[in-house]
């Protein structure tokens, strides 16, 4: 087991050894865990080499004597805090290096002469620790400290003055370590006060590119599922052939494989010579933070191998979107089956649940930064479950970033393509991207992501004017020609295209939260019904009666904007009409509160 120099953090899981008697090294040097180390790891009589050096393990020994089968073998516990006196567990070691720990009292005959013991607290050995040090490192633990042996005789007097140094020193290092402690909590609970009370609302900056990597996660792993070995993923996925390949992505290649147990699962191979390590600790931070039924689940992971990690996702025998939406019906013909408007439906709430959970159920809100139809998966009944985690970023309430939050915070590659040339991510762009794949539902272009920004600008020209709430006809200009709707499911997928148009408003703060645009997919017909079936003076002013005031409260949008839509795609600038009823006002979805605005790209 290799884990070393991942810059891992938390306590170690005893579930890890699950079959200590295979394990014959175990390096995990160079992370941050922390606690107690499992003490079964002790008694594996077949371990070669043991190294968890610069950790920050904090424990006493086991007393107990080693095997009388085990094999000699190799031990670096340096860098950490261990403490107590040198048992009889280290029997079995022929070369120790203990130094930088906190051990006490004598050495005994079977380590002296095949240890390195500098940097603790040991008797009669050279290159210690201060008494200062030792005393304190004990004090804070409630344990009495062994000294370094029978101190040289002083006087009363002289004794008693040190003491009372030390007592001051040890009282004052207490007394400064709570009132750091109770400042870090009481600043943590105002700003977890400031979070909740604008959950869902605040379109504030996260991930700025110039954020430096965090130098740890905590991470448990015992709630990230199995551990696999190396070897079992190489059997199933018959050693990573390109017949298994699914697809490049920018986090790792995907590949199709057959557990043991016949379970069929997608692995992640992330290779770390060409993606830093950060994008799969990001990844694995976030299942075991976040779980929800619209998340692809993830079953397991290896971490054996020194330059390539491996995540293990159910796997959704639809695929993704955007290959599902046209399939071939059979291998013998050259026709096409897309996709029923049903279904679309069905998929477009399932994501916009999905994101809703990011959005709204998230304290800080998660930005997924890769909402597109292939990161929208789905399982053998069109069920979605998002992928592509391996992006998401905290959208931080005043646009500002603490310490604790950049632990969580993936800066950008200058290769990726994310949102233009912006430095930040926001709910707001998440919502834009959705307006993009709710478009390709009804068009059936859901491709568009992959195309240049000047492509997907013209593309957005020669559509958006098609999209009008005031004429339903126009929506079956730009309608996937597959598509066979009858009156009632028109209705629905012009209720759809009015609210893509809403997403892909320049304006983040016009665009709808993803709370509304769910409720608003689950009944679309109330969208486009209610409010347009009356007169245009009374949408003006019985608007509190209609179901999308008493939904969505007061978001007004000008008719002008609609009206220059057919004839010019709607863009950053203010559009006008020459048509009398441009100051008509409609009630379509919510306005946020005003927020300092920014351009996110279309």
């Amino acid at each position: 087991m290799v884990l070393g120099n991942n810059g891992l953090t938390g306590l170690l899981p005893v579930n890890l050894f699950r079959s200590p008697s295979l394990l014959q090294v175990i390096v995990l040097r160079n992370n941050s865990f922390t606690g107690e180390l499992p003490e079964v790891i002790w008694s594996i009589s077949g371990l070669n080499l043991l190294d968890i050096s610069q950790n920050n393990f904090t424990t006493e020994l086991p007393n107990f004597a080693s095997y009388d089968n085990a094999t000699a073998a190799v031990l670096d516990i340096s860098g950490n805090k261990f403490y107590g006196s040198l048992t009889t567990v280290l029997r079995r070691f022929s070369s120790m290096n203990l130094s930088e720990n906190y051990f006490e009292g004598s050495v005994p005959d079977f380590v002296l002469g095949n240890a390195s013991l500098g940097t603790n607290c040991l008797q009669n050995v050279s290159n210690q620790r201060t008494l200062t040090d030792c005393v304190s490192f004990y004090g804070e633990r409630g344990l009495s400290f062994d000294n370094f042996g029978p101190p040289p005789p002083e006087s009363g007097k002289s004794n008693s003055n040190r003491n009372r140094i030390i007592l001051a020193a040890v009282l004052g290092g207490a007394g400064f370590i709570m009132l750091l402690t109770l400042f870090l909590l009481l600043v943590l609970r105002v700003r977890t006060r400031r979070r909740v009370s604008h959950r869902g609302i605040d379109v504030g900056q996260v991930c700025a590119e110039t954020t430096p990597p965090s130098p740890g996660l905590a991470i448990n792993f015992s709630s990230l599922g199995d551990l696999f070995t190396y070897q079992q993923l190489l059997q199933a996925t018959g050693n990573f052939t390109e017949a298994n390949l699914i697809k490049h992505g920018h986090s790792g290649d995907l590949f199709k494989g057959i557990l043991e147990s016949g379970l069929p699962v997608v692995i992640k191979r992330v290779d770390l010579q060409s993606i830093k390590k950060e994008v799969y600790l990001s990844e694995l931070d976030f299942f075991n933070r976040f779980t929800h039924t619209r998340l692809v689940p993830l079953l397991g992971h290896c971490l054996e191998k020194e330059n390539e990690k491996f995540l293990v996702y159910k796997y959704m025998p639809n695929g993704d979107l955007l290959s599902s939406l046209y399939r071939k019906i059979n291998s013998e013909t050259d026709g096409l089956q897309s996709l029923d408007w049903i279904t679309r439906l069905k998929i477009a709430i399932g994501a916009a649940e999905g994101l809703s959970y990011l959005h709204h159920e998230c304290t800080p809100p998660i930005v997924h930064r890769d909402v597109r139809a292939s990161s929208i998966l789905l399982d053998d009944k069109f069920e979605v479950r998002l992928g592509s985690l391996s992006k998401f970023c905290l959208q931080e309430d005043d646009g500002r970033q603490n310490g604790i939050t950049r632990l969580l915070q993936l800066p950008r590659s200058s290769s990726e393509r994310g949102s233009s040339d912006s430095s930040t991510a926001l709910c707001a762009y998440d919502v834009y991207c959705f307006g993009m794949v709710l478009l390709g539902l009804v068009t059936g272009n859901l491709d568009m992501n992959a195309s240049s920004e000047t492509e997907m600008k013209e593309w957005l020209e020669q559509t958006l004017p098609y999209i009008s709430i005031y004429d339903k006809e126009l929506v079956t200009k730009i309608l996937d020609p597959s598509l066979l709707v009858d009156e009632d499911l028109l209705e629905e997928v012009w209720a759809m295209a009015i609210m893509a148009r809403s997403c892909l408003n320049l304006k983040p703060s016009r665009r709808p939260l993803m709370r509304y645009l769910l409720k608003a997919l689950e009944n679309p017909l109330r969208v486009v019904r209610e409010d347009h079936s009356s007169s245009a003076r009374l949408r003006r002013t019985s608007s509190r009666g209609s179901w999308n005031a008493a939904l969505f409260g007061s978001w007004r949008r000008s008719s002008s904007d609609i009206a220059a839509s057919t004839t010019r795609a709607e863009g950053g600038a203010d559009h006008t009409s020459s048509r009398k009823h441009h100051s008509k006002e409609i009630f379509i979805f919510p306005e946020p509160p005003p927020q300092e605005t920014e351009r996110l790209p279309s």
